[in-house]
């Protein structure tokens, strides 16, 4: 079998070079003996997936992503792009929403995640909002996303809801989530019941990001919110459930109750678009990709 290549998001304003985030994982991929390839992302996003594949030599084989996040429907565009060259993703469309999008994962991860629910679509009217509020119970705190992410940055007034029994302020966050995702909201809203977490001197989450091939661990590290920190987290609950989510390539992110209730998978993603925390050396990752 022809050994895999990493493909990576060009450089916007020197298309011929990695994007600089990415450098440092394109140059340990020369490193190890393998080969990397050039995407244009946005041309991608942009909806002209033939046109962002033309760097990908005809016949390159096997591919492995390592960049930006991008819409399932985008991905889907660059298979297709990328079969007509006689290249294929060894994570599916398929697989990546499922990985990629709180909907696709939840089920099986369901026992070890906070209680969720979701409204697929733009805004939810009041109607919708009162009748997710009353599957997490009706009341007490939850927390707003979409499919894919949660602006927690903006945390009082696009994240968090002190009380799902407050219809007025439940809607009040949703909306203004809404309206700071705009065009990038992904899916639809999304309930999930807050859950209180260890937390460091700071007061941020002490949270874990593993990683995951072919359902065995390959890198276990800190989030990338708080790449200083040196979690341990119990793995023993989640690796049957990331084998029996049969993704090839993912990440979970993990964080300690409070409560003494153990780890808890806070979220799920496809590995190809999660992110390495600053100060993580990227060897024991692309190694795994390539050895595959």
């Amino acid at each position: 079998m022809q050994a895999p290549s990493i493909l990576f998001p060009a450089d916007p304003l020197a298309p011929r070079r990695p994007d600089p985030h990415y450098v440092r994982e394109a140059r340990q991929v020369r490193e190890l003996g393998a080969e990397s390839v050039l995407v244009d992302h946005d041309a991608l996003l942009a909806g002209d997936a033939e046109r962002a594949v033309g760097r990908v030599p005809a016949g390159q084989g096997p591919l492995w992503y390592r960049g930006w996040m991008m819409p399932v429907a985008a991905y889907t565009a660059l298979g297709e792009a990328l079969a007509a060259r006689g290249c294929s993703l060894l994570t599916t469309p398929a697989g990546y929403a499922d990985a990629h999008q709180l909907p696709g994962w939840y089920e099986v991860f369901e026992g070890v995640t906070p209680a969720s629910t979701w409204i697929p679509g733009g805004a939810p009217d009041g109607s919708a909002l009162a009748a997710a509020a009353e599957l997490l119970g009706g009341s007490g705190p939850a927390v707003v996303k979409d499919y894919v992410k949660s602006r927690k940055h903006e945390w009082a007034e696009a994240c968090f809801v002190p009380d799902l029994a407050d219809p007025a302020g439940l809607a009040r966050v949703v909306a203004r989530f809404v309206e700071l995702q705009g065009e990038y909201l992904a899916g639809g809203v999304v309930l999930r019941r807050y859950e209180e977490f260890v937390r460091d001197e700071a007061g941020r989450a002490v949270e874990a990001r593993v990683w995951w091939m072919d359902g065995e661990p390959v890198l276990v590290g800190p989030h990338p919110d708080v790449p200083e920190l040196d979690p341990d987290p119990d793995l023993s609950g989640v690796r049957p459930l990331v084998r029996r989510l049969g993704c090839r390539f993912i990440t979970t992110d993990l964080a300690l109750r409070a409560d003494g209730g153990g780890w808890r998978v806070v979220e799920v993603g496809d590995g190809q678009v999660s992110d390495l925390p600053k100060g993580v050396r990227p060897e024991s990752l692309l190694t795994s990709l390539i050895a595959v």
